[in-house]
């Protein structure tokens, strides 16, 4: 096994000084899709709340009072893997893995507007990054942390860290289904 480069997290965080680091961890023992999201000081900003008993995957974005924040939905009759977010009971983006890419996989994040984003990388490692316009804008990475389903989330100041939040859980529910198919 090849070794891995290691960089200490004051460095890391020297490189990375326009951005604000998440740490998401999902719930070992939970019935849903549940993930507490915790700021790099190490305290819960949000959960995520995985409903159960559904035809399709849904999930509640929630700040820590219980306010959702957004709404996350499965459409059943896609190519592909895609979900809905909503916002105030509006739809605010579509997350949709690209079927039809040539060495490496990509998400596709649609928001109204010119904003949209695209995830590339290596998603089963979760080593990727989201670019708007060709500008990175967040990397999310699994190499700083050793727990099971546990990894960071660098965002760029002044980017919708909800959205971004969200369209990463999107895209590990899709790479990470835990049936035991990695898609």
């Amino acid at each position: 096994m090849a070794a891995r480069r290691i960089i200490s997290e004051s460095r890391l965080r020297r490189i990375n000084t326009n951005f604000m680091r998440y740490v998401m961890k999902q719930k070992l023992f939970s019935w849903g899709n549940d993930f507490h999201i915790k700021n790099e000081a190490g305290e819960n900003v949000f959960f995520v709340d995985g409903k159960v008993f559904s035809i399709r995957k849904q999930l509640s974005f929630q700040d820590l009072q219980g306010n959702e924040l957004a709404f996350i939905r499965q459409k059943l009759l896609a190519w592909g893997p895609t979900y809905e977010i909503h916002r105030n009971g509006q739809l605010f983006a579509t997350v949709k893995k690209e079927l039809f890419t040539f060495f490496k996989c990509r998400f596709a994040v649609d928001v109204p507007g010119p904003d949209d984003l695209e995830a590339t990388g290596s998603f089963l490692d979760r080593e990727y990054v989201f670019r708007a316009g060709g500008r990175q804008v967040a990397q999310v990475s699994k190499k700083w942390f050793t727990w099971t389903d546990t990894y960071g989330v660098d965002i760029a100041e002044n980017e919708d860290d909800v959205l971004l939040l969200a369209s990463t859980v999107v895209i590990d529910m899709v790479c990470h289904d835990h049936s035991g198919h990695q898609g």
